[in-house]
């Protein structure tokens, strides 16, 4: 579960820092940046698996088509950054499994990553980034209030999730950057530390300590590899599964077949059957679609597949293929949230898309069903340590979403400082120059913005001004007098709808 990210230098992110809840919605209009936030969490992901060049290449970027990954450095007119800074705070699972499906235990859970990576030029024989550096610290139970500020229950919901072996006098992390070198200290105090030199690195520390000399690496490890960017793709949603396919929903949604079918497999402890899955997926799903009645999953020896089934009011059954894409959406979604064993980090872009207005809360509540529960004991089968994180430009999804969860995203103006500059290793002549920067800020009162103990508020307000942009309907443009008078009449036009509206269009 990711807490808290800063990050700066990475396309229009400089000293951005954002904190996260179980449930988090970031509204902004196109363009301001919200899906760069999405790309570094991702990019994060990426590294924790795969070589660096790989990593960025692989980020939803004009990068992947001309192989520049200069493009996801800060730009500023021709001139890049040469230095991107990362630091993500993190809870994880108490235990996890290597590379051989081995079980290992994490000495501690609250985890914090620091990764800098900097740009040597496409011709560097080593590749065009190298890590100046990698730490992982660890937290104490004692600083675990100042980390996890969302509300929760102290007493089984935070100590349910805490391991914290390692005290705070024992100054070195689990990973530690010296003098160009980075070092990977054991868990236990006895072992020499592995050194590796920083610059010849083709990927992170983090992505291959195995889980004898490290085992809570491993651990973060696994938990930034679950954070997902959820991008549901119609074909995939659509497929039928081969019997040996995944038994969880894919990132573009494949996978819905063999994933429920197995869940409806599944039995408790006792060996007794839960209750249905497919009839918890069917029941959300009449939430949004009155029209479903029932959801199953077509056995066919002959052919090895499983196909996505669902029965109709008028009792048609009909195959995934032919359910609307929104069907589809939110099937996809009911099914994760039946999925306790895929826990991690939810990224979804507008979710609203596909789903008739009035349907929106229905598809709100569930993506706050997936998330984890802070005022329950945390459970691997009924409350498993999940997030949400969805972004949107729709007022309809704003004015729903509980104050808490809301954080809004805006495009500001801004002049680069001399210690900016310095801090990213770009020209300096480009200080105060202006620029367009990333800005994330929350509701006055809530708890990214309540100060404590005489601190200030975690993440800067947000104005008022601002947020009626989401609460007023959109704006309607007057009629044009030079139009021909044998136009079409708009909608907002008709004398019987303009009795309805609250904010009438001028004249």
């Amino acid at each position: 579960m990711l807490t808290r990210l800063k990050v700066s230098g990475f396309k229009n992110l400089v000293d951005v820092d954002v904190w996260f809840g179980p449930f988090t919605c970031i509204a902004g209009a196109n363009g301001v940046g919200k899906s760069n936030l999405f790309d570094a969490i991702t990019f994060l992901r990426l590294l924790s698996t795969k070589p660096l060049l790989d990593a960025a290449l692989s980020v939803r970027d004009e990068s992947a088509q001309n192989g520049d990954v200069r493009s996801l450095f800060f730009q500023m007119g021709n001139t890049h950054a040469r230095v991107m800074k990362f630091e993500a705070w993190m809870i994880t699972p108490k235990e996890g499994v290597d590379d051989l499906r081995q079980k290992v235990n994490a000495s501690n859970t609250l985890l914090k990553y620091e990764l800098h990576l900097g740009y040597r030029g496409e011709q560097a024989d080593e590749g065009p980034l190298e890590i100046h550096l990698e730490r992982l610290t660890h937290i104490t139970s004692g600083d675990a209030p100042g980390m996890i500020r969302f509300k929760h229950d102290a007493s089984e919901w935070r100590s349910g999730i805490i391991v914290s072996k390692r005290r705070s006098r024992e100054k070195n992390g689990f990973i530690e950057t010296g003098d160009r070198t980075i070092r990977v200290h054991q868990d236990q105090k006895q072992g020499i530390p592995r050194e590796y030199l920083a610059t010849t690195l083709p990927r992170t520390v983090l992505s291959s300590v195995n889980a004898k000399e490290a085992p809570t690496v491993v651990v973060a490890r696994n938990e930034m590899a679950s954070w997902r960017f959820l991008q549901f793709e119609p074909t995939a949603l659509r497929s039928p599964d081969p019997f040996r396919a995944d038994k969880t929903v894919g990132p573009n949604g494949s996978h819905l077949a063999s994933t429920l079918h197995s869940l409806d497999r599944s039995t408790n402890g006792n060996g007794h059957a839960k209750p249905s899955a497919k009839e918890t997926v069917a029941r959300r799903v009449t939430e949004l679609v009155q029209d479903v009645r029932d959801v199953w999953v077509d056995e066919d020896p002959t052919r090895e597949q499983f196909t996505l089934m669902a029965r109709l009011s008028d009792g048609t059954p009909h195959a995934a293929r032919s359910l609307s894409d929104g069907t589809l959406r939110f099937l996809a979604l009911a099914i994760i949230e039946q999925t306790p064993q895929t826990g991690g980090l939810y990224c979804l872009e507008e979710p609203e898309n596909g789903i008739h207005p009035e349907r929106i809360p229905a598809m709100l509540r569930l993506l706050r069903d997936i998330a984890v529960d802070p005022e329950e004991p945390p459970s691997d089968t009924d409350n498993p340590l999940r997030q949400v994180v969805i972004n949107t430009h729709a007022p309809q999804v704003v004015a729903q979403v509980d104050d808490d969860s809301l954080i809004v995203a805006n495009n500001r103006s801004s002049t680069l400082s001399a210690e900016q500059a310095r801090s990213l290793s770009i020209n300096p002549e480009q200080v105060g120059k202006p620029t367009h920067l990333a800005s994330f800020s929350a509701l006055k009162g809530t708890w990214r913005t309540l100060a404590i103990k005489g601190e200030s508020g975690l993440m800067p307000e947000t104005s008022r001004g601002g947020l009626l942009a989401y609460l007023n309907p959109v704006p309607i443009e007057a009629a044009s007098s030079e139009e021909s008078p044998k136009r079409r009449t708009r909608v907002i036009d008709r004398e019987d709808i303009k009795q309805l509206l609250l904010w009438p269009s001028s004249k």
